[in-house]
């Protein structure tokens, strides 16, 4: 998938275009970078319906390829060094909605079939948290 960026563009907009392809992921936009492993603050989240000018310290445009081999640590930084724009990419995880930080090794694909998994999952059981997802709140 490729997601066209350019400065009148909401980060609505790119949100939306990058869950249809990943319907069990999502992103979202930070003012600032997060560490390694790390969560971002939700203080420090911007509002997606910003436009990518209002969301940016530089005025960048052009395109993102992202496919489902790709590892989550991986698209985070090609937002950052491509666009200036800080994201985290969150897992579904029964009625909850988890940072990916404990697991950015692993690829879109796999984010978005454990996220599928646990949708699954009988209703009652969604608010247990497995091993993978505990590592996340942690």
């Amino acid at each position: 998938m490729k997601i066209v960026i350019n400065n009148d563009k909401k980060l609505s907009s790119i949100q939306h275009e990058f869950q249809e392809v990943f319907p069990f992921l999502k992103i979202e936009f930070y003012q600032q970078a997060h560490s390694k492993g790390e969560g971002s603050p939700k203080q420090t989240m911007l509002n997606n319906e910003l436009t990518i000018a209002e969301s940016q310290n530089n005025s960048l445009a052009g395109t993102i390829n992202i496919n489902g081999q790709m590892q989550v640590a991986e698209l985070e930084t090609a937002f950052a060094n491509t666009f200036g724009l800080s994201v985290q990419v969150f897992r579904k995880s029964g009625n909850l909605w988890l940072q990916t930080s404990a697991t950015d090794n692993w690829t879109l694909a796999e984010q978005n079939q454990k996220g599928m998994e646990l949708e699954k999952r009988n209703p009652s059981d969604n608010n247990i948290i497995d091993a993978s997802d505990r590592h996340e709140l942690e």
